[in-house]
This record gives C-alpha cells, sequence and structure tokens, in this order.
C-alpha cells in the first residue's frame, strides 16, 4: 500500500496559516496526505509586511527540514497560496522534493511589477499551476508563454473566473452549475492526481 504524502503548505502575503482561506484547503488535502503548515517569522512576529525573499526560502527551509524527518519514503510537496507557492520554488532550486503544487502563482507584481519567472525556468522539479481566469498577479497567456520554455515537467488547472485566491463569481457559478465547494473539490482532484503520477526521486 503507498505510503501517503506529506504537504509543507505555505501561506501567502496576506494571510496567516490560521485564515479561513489555509484551513480550509488544509483540512481538504487532509485528505489525500498528512498536512503541515506554519508561519514564515513576519506574521509570527506580529508584523504585516513580508520579510524580503532570502529569510523568506530559510523559514520554508527549516520548516521543510522538520517535515522530512517525518516524512521518511513517503513523497514530499511543497504547496503555497500565491507567495508561499513561489518561495518554495526558489527553496526546490536548493532542496530535493517530490513536487510542487502553486495555488495561484504571483508571476506579476501589482501594476507594471516585475515578471518573476526566471525561478520557474530554472526548476527541475514537476510542478503544477492552479490559476483563476480573473487572476491579474497571473495572466494565463503570460504564464502559457512562461511554460513553453520551462524545462520542469508542469501542468494547469484553470478555475473558470477564478480571482488570485481561486474564488470564482457568482455569475459564473450559477451559469456552469457549480458552487464554489465543488470547484475547490475539482482543485483537490486535480492535486491528487498530480501526487500519484509523481515519482519518489529524493
Amino acid at each position: 500500500m503507498a505510503k501517503r504524502p506529506h504537504f509543507l503548505f505555505a501561506h501567502g502575503a496576506g494571510a496567516p496559516s490560521s485564515s479561513t482561506w489555509m484551513r480550509r484547503y488544509a483540512e481538504q488535502l487532509g485528505k489525500l496526505g498528512t498536512v503541515h503548515c506554519f508561519d514564515y517569522p513576519y506574521f509570527a512576529e506580529g508584523r504585516r509586511a513580508p520579510d524580503r525573499l532570502p529569510k523568506l526560502v530559510e523559514a520554508h527551509r527549516r520548516a521543510l527540514g522538520a517535515v522530512r524527518k517525518k516524512a521518511h519514503e513517503s513523497k514530499l510537496i511543497l504547496i503555497g497560496k500565491s507567495m508561499g507557492g513561489r518561495v518554495g520554488c526558489h527553496l526546490a532550486l536548493e532542496e530535493p522534493v517530490d513536487g510542487l503544487v502553486c495555488l495561484g502563482y504571483p508571476l506579476k507584481g501589482m501594476g507594471r511589477g516585475a515578471i518573476r519567472d526566471q525561478v520557474l525556468r530554472e526548476l527541475r522539479t514537476p510542478i503544477l499551476f492552479v490559476q483563476g481566469t480573473r487572476d491579474n498577479l497571473c495572466p494565463l497567456d503570460l504564464l502559457q508563454s512562461v511554460r513553453t520554455q520551462m524545462t520542469a515537467p508542469n501542468s494547469l488547472f484553470v478555475v473558470e473566473s477564478g480571482n488570485h485566491s481561486l474564488e470564482a463569481t457568482k455569475t459564473s457559478l450559477k451559469k456552469e452549475g457549480v458552487t464554489q465547494a465543488q470547484i475547490e473539490a475539482s482543485i483537490i482532484e486535480h492535486i491528487d492526481a498530480f501526487v500519484s503520477e509523481l515519482p519518489t526521486h529524493r
């Protein structure tokens, strides 16, 4: 019998691991494997502004080290919302993990912000992007262009009318005849399929 995977789940820039969104997804991921959540230092210290990338990566690395001791021969997956997914990508350049899942990857900053694609081009770890069509931080045409230039195996699940938090509009939900809960269940199903196909190569 295959061992259940371990997920290291990182929060986004604006809300900690205790947020309603994070707790809801962590509960759903718990159906697939063991979920480990953590807070980056700035939230743990009561600050609102994220630390610079090197400090975020080091905090993520410490959390990964603790999870690695528990994962043993199970698949080890870095999953993150927005900033947490991006930091996980940077960490995967330095630490061996079996897969990456980005829930709303922040490919660009607000307005005319820089494109954060270099880390994606350097990746070798398989990655699943889960993106909404209304996510201004990750235009799907821009992501598609980057994906064609990536070396890492990569796949994409699109949430129709989804925003940066993968929440669809009421109009779209009514048109498609689905609920937000059903959309999130579909996201979890795609994560399950992605993880199931990953080889354990650490």
